[in-house]
């Protein structure tokens, strides 16, 4: 197999596994990306800065991190008060809570 086959393998392998993580057009025709839902390791995709995709959430609820919903249940799903007592709740852009230590 030449060099230039070769390198074709290897990419097509890596965007066979990074897409293997990814939200497919079936769960996202189903749902809807709701961010700050998910705890750590468990995120569907986008978990900002310094992470790549699916499960590379570091933090429970983190704000930049998204996974795969119902429709329509984002913004009211419950989840548990944040750690001053507020209200935490899903939403559909991305947070500025709930991120790691830098």
């Amino acid at each position: 197999m030449s060099n230039h086959m070769k390198s074709l393998a290897v990419a097509g392998a890596v965007a066979a596994a990074l897409t293997a993580h990814a939200a497919t057009p079936a769960q996202a025709a189903d749902g809807e990306k709701c961010y700050g839902v998910s705890l750590a390791g468990e995120n569907d995709c986008a978990a900002g800065p310094g992470t790549t995709c699916a499960g590379t959430s570091t933090v429970d609820y983190q704000g930049n991190a998204w996974k795969v919903v119902a429709e329509g249940t984002c913004e009211t799903m419950e989840l548990p008060a944040m750690a001053d007592g507020g209200e935490r709740m899903g939403s559909l852009e991305a947070l500025e809570r709930d991120l790691p230590e830098s």
